[in-house]
């Protein structure tokens, strides 16, 4: 059968944590590194405030934008938190990250659009795009530059038909966090092209140097931009499903008459516990990537291995095309690892960046200096 489905790919990402659990579960010792969840669990003060709406009955409809005490609670804490505008009616809540990038990309868009993507890029960017009937757009951003988005490339890049560009910083799967430079950059062509940013920071809270600039605050882009956050990453809550768009009223408006007939409304206990969130201090998390980081970082100089050096978020992003001559393409390497030496990571060209590997720093130190092992046996033995 041929739907318009058929040109879509299954994630990349799932694809190899779901080999990796079938290997493990024959009695293979692998070290999962593919997704990007928290290992740590949920606050425990979050949970209970989901236990609690059970106890309380709270579990018919809510308003499909989401309940008004957790949309005033997420304007109060972008405010406070980024420097960001958005009213309370500007807050649509929906069922996770995916759900509000997409109903976002639908609502701004019209068939045969273009929208623009920085690679290496998020598995899921590409196909939402597809599946809203648009035009995708790449813009190359390269290993030398820090993988910062090049302005002059993405002037070049714009058409008559362009009508929005994603911004996803602190960035997966690189960890490069984008320079208030870069960031002015896009958004003066924004401006001058009359376009929309949808901004994906859902690791704003992962930032290991300086600051997260957040790209509604850049001067004359407040207007134009549409922001995608969520509570997955930062407390450990992928499992709850609780993502947000804050945008301009109009966009807002469209967002919220579309969930009401995708979804009616996010789980109401759900909504619950993120109202909690809002409150949870998580610092110790993010403290505890940044260990991790270093430890990663100061593992594979001394391998050996180049990567680009995280400044937010929690991956490594590899460098292995020193191997092109020995496996067929970055598909074929991630295999080998995974089944030769157990190790899992994704390729690089999941996020149009062939012969790099992504590996997720969100376990144990314990898992990760099991992987720096794997990967220095790997080194020696190419």
């Amino acid at each position: 059968m041929k739907t318009k489905l058929n040109k879509i790919p299954f994630s990349v990402t799932l694809k190899y944590t779901q080999l990796a659990q079938e290997l493990q579960a024959q009695g293979k010792e692998i070290v999962r590194l593919t997704a990007g969840e928290p290992d740590f669990a949920t606050p425990e003060s979050v949970s209970e405030a989901g236990v609690q709406a059970i106890r309380d009955h709270f579990t018919k409809y809510t308003p499909a934008a989401g309940i008004p005490e957790l949309r005033k609670g997420i304007s109060d804490f972008l405010k406070k938190k980024y420097s960001l505008g958005y009213e309370a009616n500007q807050i649509i809540v929906s069922n996770g990250g995916k759900q509000a990038l997409y109903e976002t990309i639908y609502a701004i868009t019209d068939e045969e659009d273009e929208v623009v993507i920085f690679t290496p890029d998020w598995v899921s960017y590409a196909p939402q795009v597809e599946m809203c009937g648009c035009k995708v757009v790449f813009v190359e951003t390269k290993f030398e530059d820090d993988f910062q988005p090049d302005i002059v490339a993405l002037k070049a890049a714009i058409t008559q038909r362009t009508r929005a560009i994603i911004v996803n910083s602190p960035n997966n799967p690189t960890g490069t966090v984008y320079s208030r430079e870069t960031l002015e950059g896009i958004a003066r062509i924004v401006v001058e092209n009359d376009l929309w940013i949808i901004s994906d920071e859902i690791y704003a809270n992962l930032i290991y140097e300086g600051k997260h600039v957040s790209f509604g605050t850049i001067p004359g882009a407040f207007e134009k931009t549409i922001t995608v956050n969520g509570f997955s990453k930062s407390h450990a809550m992928t499992g709850w499903r609780c993502g947000y768009v804050a945008a301009p009223i109009e966009i807002a408006k469209e967002i919220g008459k579309m969930q009401s007939h995708l979804s009616s409304n996010v789980n109401s206990i759900t909504q619950k516990a993120a109202l909690k969130a809002l409150s949870v201090d998580t610092e110790y998390m993010r403290a505890a990537f940044e260990e991790r980081k270093s430890l990663m970082c100061e593992g594979l100089d001394a391998i050996g291995i180049e990567y680009c050096k995280p400044k937010g978020a929690f991956y490594v992003f590899m460098d292995f095309s020193w191997l092109k001559d020995t496996y067929e393409d970055d598909d074929a390497l991630a295999m080998a690892l995974i089944k030769d030496y157990g190790l899992a990571l994704v390729p690089g060209s999941a996020f149009h960046a062939p012969w790099f590997m992504r590996l997720s720093y969100a376990s144990s130190a314990e898992e990760l200096k099991k992987a720096l092992k794997i990967l220095e046996k790997f080194k020696q033995d190419h």
